[in-house]
């Protein structure tokens, strides 16, 4: 398998080999360091420890009996060592020996580089007791040229004094220490093999999903929307796998917006252009001698040049306002007369449907550009007229608060299927796919009256229930300072 050098398998895998012989690494210069002195501050330890037990159970009794006796034998013997007790006049008083031929406490030995002879005289060490009380040292047995260990204590008791001496030998280290080195390389062959092992399981765990993601973002890349993102992995990983799939998600309804927008916008403009194409040629072959026909005709003409004028209109002052191009020209004016202008303005085409308008709106002054608003109160109703049933109802109403003012426009119409509901506001979308214009629509109201709010800080929306009905709202704060304001 080829490693890329720069891959999150490979660098993963390297530093956990990495940190596995680094830490193999210190713990056997530790090992290799501390044993030693550790090992022999151990023994040390141990025989402080077993001359203890013997002044225990032979000074510290008010008589000695066969049990502390037998106590102190088991001790000896456990620590694998020699005891002799010297009295005040150097005479043994009491010895104990489970080393046999290797006690060094009836042998000549060297101790800073000077010989005693212990067997004929073993109170010579009573010297190195007499400001201490105690003292430890090491030696090398002439037996065997392995590191012993000579302990004396002086004890003080009633009768006199008493000099305790043990010899006990420090196993040989170094064979120890061979013995766990010897040991410790098995054991680093065997856990630097498991931490690659592990090391590649685990980098293979995190890059395999991280793979499909990056060949699904390819995919995606080439305009495949339907790549799949999905993957079961570390928490990190599935946060951009969703991220993805949500990318992928908006990016497949820009592309549907897109496709929309061209397949409307050139509906919009060819209608037109088709009809005065068509009857500028009626005007040039037939009706050119015909006042009333050629009035007609050219009448046909002006409202189609209209229409692409006011659709040209729509779509510069959108774009201009999602650029943030626009200046907001605020003033105080009564939301409440501002709804009346506009429903006065579109009650020949209220009246065409046959509707009935109810008005539940609160005189409120608000702060904000007064025409931008109206076109959005006008944009609410238009679509409210266009969506209801002959002889239905459409209701304004307003709920003033102290912060705020929301107007809401409700219908009684077929309503909007709840997932398409976030769509709307996008320029150019249908809820009906089919191209039908109408001739005092360019399908841009909702998006104008998205940018409209926006630039104000307001908050919109729709509510729908299919088969009932559609709330359009906005809701405007009256808290703004009294300047002019553009978009940004």
């Amino acid at each position: 398998m080829k490693f890329d050098l720069r891959g999150i398998r490979f660098n993963v895998w390297l530093y956990f080999l990495g940190f596995a012989f680094l830490v193999l690494a210190l713990f056997g210069i530790f090992q290799a360091v501390l044993i030693r002195p550790y090992y022999r501050s151990d023994r040390i330890a141990a025989i402080e420890s077993l001359a203890n037990t013997i002044k225990t159970d032979i000074f510290d009794q008010h008589y000695v009996s066969e049990n502390n006796i037998e106590h102190s034998l088991q001790a000896i013997l456990n620590n694998n060592a020699c005891v002799v007790i010297l009295d005040h006049q150097g005479q043994r008083v009491y010895e104990n020996d489970s080393l046999g031929d290797l006690c060094l406490l009836d042998k000549s030995i060297a101790i800073d580089e000077m010989s005693y002879d212990l067997k004929n005289d073993l109170s010579s060490l009573n010297v190195f007791l007499i400001e201490e009380g105690e003292f430890y040292d090491t030696v090398v047995s002439p037996v065997n040229d392995t590191d012993m260990l000579i302990y004396g204590q002086k004890i003080k008791d009633d009768l006199g004094d008493y000099y305790l001496y043990i010899n006990s030998p420090l196993e040989p280290v170094e064979s120890v220490i061979d013995f766990i080195f010897s040991q410790f390389i098995y054991i680093a062959v065997a856990v630097l093999v498991l931490a690659m092992l592990l090391s590649y399981f685990l980098t293979k765990r995190m890059t395999g999903p991280i793979l499909k993601i990056k060949k699904g973002a390819e995919e995606l890349a080439e305009g495949n929307y339907s790549a799949s993102f999905k993957v079961d992995s570390y928490s990190e990983i599935n946060e951009l796998a969703h991220s993805l799939s949500d990318a992928q998600s908006k990016l497949s309804k820009v592309d549907e917006l897109r496709r929309d927008l061209i397949a409307n916008v050139s509906h919009d403009i060819k209608t037109p252009l088709t009809m005065i194409k068509a009857y500028s040629e009626m005007i040039k072959d037939i009706s050119g001698d015909d006042p009333q026909k050629r009035n007609e005709h050219l009448d046909v003409i002006m409202s189609e040049t209209d229409y692409l004028n006011k659709l040209v209109d729509d779509m510069r002052e959108l774009s201009m306002m999602q650029a943030g191009y626009v200046i907001l020209n605020r003033t105080n004016f009564d939301i409440k007369d501002a709804v009346n202008d506009i429903v006065n303005l579109l009650s020949a085409m209220i009246k065409e449907n046959h509707l009935t308008i109810i008005k539940e709106i609160e005189s409120c002054v608000i702060w904000a550009d007064e025409v931008k608003m109206k076109q959005v109160i006008s944009n609410f109703l238009n679509n409210a007229v266009k969506y209801s049933k002959e002889n239905g109802i459409i209701t304004i109403k307003t709920i003033n608060t102290e912060d705020s003012l929301r107007l809401e426009v409700i219908d009684e119409g077929e309503g909007i299927p709840k997932d398409k509901l976030p769509y709307i506001w996008d320029r150019y979308y249908k809820i009906d796919k089919s191209f039908t214009r109408n001739i005092t629509s360019t399908g841009l109201g909702l998006a104008i009256a998205k940018a409209i709010l926006e630039a104000h800080h307001a908050k919109y929306g729709a509510i729908s229930t299919l088969g009932k009905g559609t709330t359009f709202y906005f809701e405007i704060s009256k808290d703004y300072e009294e300047e002019d304001e553009g978009l940004s």
